[in-house]
């Protein structure tokens, strides 16, 4: 499991490699979805107030996305949602991601 920004289109999720510090730019993230690209991403929330809780999860096939249109893309629907982008684009590889199947939950 690893943390990760991202943002969506219809079924379609994207993330990216940024440039806050890593431990090396070869990252596993990227390595793993190369040999095995079904991957699934979790989305939650939590609370103490357990009535509020709910997640989500994503299901589909990933691939590495280093230039191009689908990358121009991909930072596009990031910096639509992250200021921090907005300042200053990314231009790491991007994992996109196309979902097959969402599944979800909530308290209420």
């Amino acid at each position: 499991m690893v943390p990760v920004v991202f943002a969506t289109d219809a079924d379609t999720v994207v993330s990216i490699v940024d440039a806050k510090p890593k431990r090396s730019p070869r990252l596993q993230r990227l390595a793993n979805v190369r040999h095995e690209p079904r991957v699934s991403l979790l989305v939650d929330r939590y609370d103490d107030d357990w009535r509020t809780l709910w997640w989500v999860r994503a299901d589909g096939t990933a691939h590495v996305v280093e230039t191009g249109p689908g990358h121009e893309r991909a930072t596009a629907l990031l910096a639509g949602k992250y200021e921090q982008y907005r300042a200053e684009r990314p231009d790491g590889p991007v994992l996109e991601i196309h979902v097959q199947a969402w599944r979800w939950w909530s308290f209420a």
